[in-house]
């Protein structure tokens, strides 16, 4: 099994690189997804919330308030350590459950939007970074999320810079490339990692 981290900043299209990715082939883990199911309604990562933040961070539905929950915890350290301290190692069993069920010659690609700032790069055999420039990012995230300029630069500068992501990269795939070019990369990538994981798996096997 070879063990891919794959991070990217906001707006540079890691979702389509990973989306690519499984279409050759990968195993997907989604740290995003797995962040939003393990505090769906009725599981004790939910519970656990609601224990630590009180009964206003539901909706009328029983489901988190994403919104409310953000507004109380980006603006306070403390209370976003605490929650932290809920879902990361919720996150971490689901993901490490679903790498074990993988088969033994797997490529699996963990997608981890803050895989930098974390300094969770060590605990991947394969760093790829999606790269594109800082005016791609904030083209996009204004053109195709809607966000005023202000919150996109905002939300950019929140993240590690362009730099320390590249500092990180095994691998680096450029985003600034029309869809076909970025098409034949990722299949290039592919190939690549493929031959990685089948080298690791005869070096578990030994002689």
């Amino acid at each position: 099994m070879l063990k891919v981290g794959l991070t990217g900043g906001i707006g540079a299209g890691k979702s389509e690189v990973s989306r690519l990715l499984v279409e050759c082939g990968a195993v997907l883990i989604d740290a995003d997804r797995i962040a939003r199911e393990v505090v769906a309604p009725g599981t004790p990562g939910l519970a656990a919330v609601v224990e630590a933040f009180g009964a206003d961070v539901l909706a009328e539905d029983g489901s988190l308030d994403r919104p409310r929950l953000g507004s109380i915890v980006f603006a306070d350290a403390d209370r976003l350590a605490v929650l932290n301290s809920i879902v990361h190692p919720l996150v971490g069993a689901r993901s490490r459950a679903l790498e074990e069920a993988a088969a033994e010659d797997a490529v699996v690609v963990h997608d981890v939007p803050l895989l930098t700032e974390n300094g969770l790069a060590p605990f991947y055999d394969v760093v790829i970074v999606v790269d594109t420039s800082t005016e791609t990012q904030l083209d996009r995230l204004v053109r195709l999320r809607g966000m005023t300029e202000e919150d996109a630069r905002a939300r950019m500068a929140a993240q590690a810079t362009r730099d320390k992501r590249l500092e990180i990269a095994d691998i680096v795939i450029d985003n600034d490339v029309p869809l076909e070019v970025l098409q034949r990369r990722v299949k290039d990538v592919w190939a690549d990692l493929v031959r990685r994981a089948q080298g690791a798996q005869g070096t578990q096997e030994g002689p």
